[in-house]
């Protein structure tokens, strides 16, 4: 698809506008009597939440009180955290027998003491910071990270001071292909929530996990649940949004999605595993932009930066500290070379790279099996 011609290939290309530098005549007007306004600083709004739209026939409260006393006590989450524009959208399907199976076997893996991941207030953090009415981009995961001080409900993102899983640092190659002014988090940082902030909902397939047990939480209903969010957006969001679907299995969520109001972007996934056989050089972030400009103009494209642009931001100034842009800079991809294996048949790490976030390979090598089979 060929680019908008207002689209810059500049991943900082969200600009605010100009100020007015026009002075207000002095005659005998309101503005004239009180003032101008004063201007907000450019700044001002930078890490505020993006509004969220609820349906005008909508009436949370109504919606409870229609519960049964064991609804509501297994939708608790849903009702404390969900934000209201999804929920209003997904109560029939909350209290479908499924979604309401799926909440009793997560009651009884909390009541048994198992550390489930991510914490329970942040499994929703997808709609806080992404309401329905805003999403323009979908990226679809598959389960949430299973370590500590990870998985926070959105896909691929961490927080800090949890380095980049290897499948994200990829991500960041893939992006400064596409814009080379792009800078990866100083300190290694993978907090997404800008992203999310912008319209990029990360969703996994499942989003929930017990601790250190990858994948123990799927077939629980979970994929269905989220299935449905995903079919939501399809029928919803009528304007068009970017589908970016990585690996086999994501591939399978976005199948049924309409390609002529939609646009799905597929190749194997970000994990060091496939990134070579296909996601690397694959330009998903620029043709996402490319296509977001024709069909909502250029201020509406999506700006990959992750760098801090001031010392205030409450986003990202909880990652560290600004560093050089040699340091913050993802570098480049280097030729192939041969790695040594450890005892398991893994990949062996570096000694300077022991500390470093351990993606579960049994997980990925599965993917990447799977992946085999498609093609």
């Amino acid at each position: 698809m060929s680019s908008s011609a207002g689209t810059k290939r500049d991943a900082g290309h969200l600009k605010s506008p100009a100020t007015d530098s026009k002075k207000t005549k002095t005659n005998g007007s309101i503005t004239s009597f009180f003032g101008a306004p004063k201007a907000k600083p450019a700044n001002a709004d930078a890490n505020a939440r993006p509004a969220s739209v609820v349906p005008s026939n909508f009436n949370k409260q109504k919606w409870v009180d229609s519960l049964t006393p064991e609804q509501r006590v297994l939708l608790q989450l849903e009702i404390d955290t969900m934000d209201e524009s999804w929920l209003a959208r997904l109560k029939e399907e909350v209290v479908t027998p499924e979604f309401l199976e799926l909440k009793r076997f997560l009651k009884k893996e909390k009541d048994s003491g198992a550390k489930i991941f991510p914490p329970e207030n942040e499994v929703y953090s997808w709609t806080q910071h992404t309401p329905l009415n805003k999403v323009k981009v979908v990226v679809v995961g598959q389960d949430p990270y299973h370590n500590h001080n990870q998985a926070h409900g959105l896909a691929f993102s961490v927080r800090p001071p949890t380095i980049a899983p290897p499948s994200l640092i990829n991500i960041y190659k893939e992006i400064k292909n596409d814009y080379p002014s792009f800078q990866a988090p100083p300190n290694k940082g993978g907090l997404l929530i800008p992203w999310a902030d912008r319209g990029v909902l990360m969703l996994n397939a499942c989003l929930t996990v017990r601790a250190h047990q990858a994948n123990s939480h799927s077939n629980k209903g979970w994929e269905r649940f989220t299935q449905k969010v995903i079919d939501l957006i399809a029928r919803v969001r009528t304007r068009g949004v970017v589908f970016l679907a990585w690996g086999a299995p994501a591939g399978k969520r976005v199948a049924g999605i309409d390609r002529k109001r939609h646009y799905v972007l597929q190749s194997v996934h970000p994990s060091p595993l496939s990134a070579s056989r296909g996601f690397f050089n694959n330009g998903h972030f620029r043709k996402c932009n490319d296509w977001l400009a024709e069909r909502y103009g250029a201020d509406e494209i999506i700006d990959w930066n992750l760098v801090p642009k001031t010392s205030t931001s409450t986003v990202t100034t909880t990652q560290s500290t600004i560093v050089s842009k040699e340091e913050s800079t993802v570098p480049a991809e280097k030729p192939t070379e041969s790695k040594p294996v450890a005892e398991s048949g893994k990949p062996a790490k570096p000694a300077d790279e022991e500390d470093e976030f351990d993606e579960d390979f049994d997980a990925l090598e599965a993917l990447v099996a799977e992946e085999r089979k498609q093609e």
